[in-house]
Order: C-alpha cells, then sequence, then structure tokens
C-alpha cells in the first residue's frame, strides 16, 4: 500500500511583516516624543551605535555572515554602502529633526512624495518608461510642490530632503546586490565612527551625554536600535512574499499615520497651503495605485 504524497507546503502570506513594518514607521513619532530632549543630533548619534550590534545579532541568527563578508570584499559594493549610508544618515536626522520641532506634516508629505519621485528618478536615471496615468500623478505631486513653495516653503526643504534622500537611497541600493539586512549592518559600520565621535562630544560638552544620566531614558536611546533594525528585516521578509505592487501600496499606511498622529495628537496647525498640498498628494497617490493595480490586472489577464 502506497502512502499518500506530501500536501505542499503552505504559502506564507508577507502581509503581517509588511503591516508590521509600516505600522512600526508609522507609530516612530510618539517614540521621538519620548526622547524629545535628547538633541536630534546626538539621538542619531546613539541611533546608528545601537543599531549595529542588534543587526550583527541578527545576522547571525539568520546565517548571513557569507553574504555579509562577500560585501565586505567588493570595492563596488562598498562605495556603493558608503553612499546609501550618507543618504540613509542624512533622512534620518532630518525626520527626527523635524518630528522634534514640530514639522510632522511636513514629514507625511516627505514619504508620500517619496514613491512618485522613486518612478522620477527611475525614468531620469534608469531610462525607464512611465505610463500617462504615473506622468500625470508626478504632475499633480510637482502642482503640490508648488503650492509648498508658495506657502509653506519654510517647511518645503524638509519634505523634499526627506522624499529625495530615500528615494535616491533606493536607487544606490537597488544597484549593489547586497540584501536588506548586511547592507544595513554595513552602513551602521561605515557611520559608527562618526556617530561615535558625536557621541563623545556631546559627553564632553557642559550638558553632558544624554545617555547614562538615568535608566530610563538610557533605556529609550537603546531601543532605537530595535526601531531601526526590526521593521527593516519585517520589510525585507515581506518583500519576498508578496508582490511589490501591494507592498507598494501598503507604504502609504506609514505617512497617513503620521499625518493623522500630527493633526490629533501633535494638535498641528493645518495651514490652507499644507492642506491643498496634501489634497494634491493624495490624488497624485490615487492614480499612482490606479495605474498600479491597472498594470497588475493586465498582466494577471
Amino acid at each position: 500500500m502506497t502512502s499518500p504524497a506530501p500536501s505542499p507546503a503552505p504559502v506564507v502570506s508577507g502581509l503581517a511583516p509588511a503591516l508590521g513594518a509600516y505600522l512600526i514607521w508609522g507609530f516612530l513619532p510618539l517614540y521621538l516624543i519620548l526622547v524629545k530632549t535628547v538633541p536630534p543630533f546626538e539621538f542619531v548619534g546613539w541611533r546608528i551605535v545601537w543599531t549595529l550590534p542588534l543587526c550583527l545579532l541578527i545576522v547571525a541568527y539568520r546565517r548571513q555572515f557569507p553574504e555579509l563578508l562577500a560585501a565586505l570584499k567588493s570595492p563596488r559594493s562598498l562605495l556603493a554602502l558608503l553612499a546609501s549610508a550618507v543618504l540613509i544618515g542624512i533622512n534620518w536626522f532630518v525626520y527626527i529633526w523635524a518630528i522634534m520641532e514640530g514639522e510632522v506634516f511636513a514629514t507625511s508629505i516627505g514619504y508620500y512624495l517619496n514613491p512618485l519621485v522613486n518612478v522620477l528618478l527611475g525614468t531620469l536615471v534608469l531610462g525607464e518608461k512611465l505610463s500617462r496615468r504615473q506622468w500625470l500623478a508626478v504632475a499633480i505631486a510637482a502642482v503640490a510642490v508648488a503650492l509648498l513653495a508658495a506657502g509653506a516653503v519654510t517647511s518645503l526643504w524638509i519634505s523634499l530632503t526627506l522624499g529625495f534622500s530615500f528615494a535616491l537611497y533606493g536607487l544606490v541600493r537597488k544597484q549593489v546586490a547586497v540584501g536588506s539586512l548586511p547592507g544595513l549592518t554595513i552602513e551602521s559600520a561605515i557611520l559608527l565612527l562618526p556617530a561615535a565621535g558625536i557621541a563623545a562630544w556631546y559627553a564632553m560638552s557642559p550638558q553632558g551625554s544624554s545617555f547614562g544620566q538615568d535608566w530610563w531614558m538610557s533605556g529609550l536611546i537603546m531601543f532605537s536600535g530595535v526601531v531601526t533594525a526590526v521593521p527593516l528585516l519585517m520589510f525585507a521578509i515581506a518583500a519576498r512574499r508578496m508582490d511589490y505592487s501591494t507592498l507598494g501600496f501598503i507604504q502609504y499606511l506609514s505617512p497617513t499615520i503620521v499625518f493623522f498622529l500630527g493633526l490629533f495628537v501633535f494638535h498641528q496647525p493645518l495651514a490652507p497651503a499644507k492642506l491643498a498640498s496634501f489634497v494634491l498628494i493624495w490624488v497624485a497617490v490615487g492614480v499612482f495605485v490606479w495605474d498600479m493595480w491597472a498594470k497588475r490586472r493586465a498582466a494577471s489577464a
């Protein structure tokens, strides 16, 4: 009597890790409220310092050291990761500074713009072709930026810096065959020396270091490594398990959460120029998502 054929392994969905990653990124401003007394520049330094050991632990757990060592032996990969490290460092500092200074809406606009900037950079740098709907979405977003320039110019640089720095970061990382976690580990190692220098400079300043003064604040600063490495790991898992178009749709969850936090938690005044800009960006996002789903349906058909 023959034994029954083994049933196929169940397909594990990437929806849960994707939602987890974007929920953590969306609610990150609530964590930054708790560390508001730490100078933003110092906090970025400590964030890098505490991200590296956690990344190394996860790399060891996932047995990714061969991939890490292969990247370290490649001059091209190291050069690309040096550039991406600078870009992500700028992105982290501007985001943390903006949240601590109360510019919550500006950060939300920046991450709404990010996917549209990705599409535009893909056309200008990689020679990719845009559909008519994608061009329409980019044009509507450009009008939104023009409104910000006219009515909220003081915060425009925050939105553009966040949108473009993260888009350029993704573009650079796209050119190097290194996984998300090994890449972040190397980027953190590259930034470790300047980060340690920043922490030491604050420690020698008259006000002293924010780390080590009390256990609560020190624990919160150490937790910055968790909120950096864990969502990125969840994102990497989700990216392997689900369609990138679906993942692209879920990414709008994060800036939407930040928008509502700015409105109901931070009680930010929503100036007419910013409100009009949000409306236009939501329209652009709607057009972008419509095009994404239309392509997916056509491919399925």
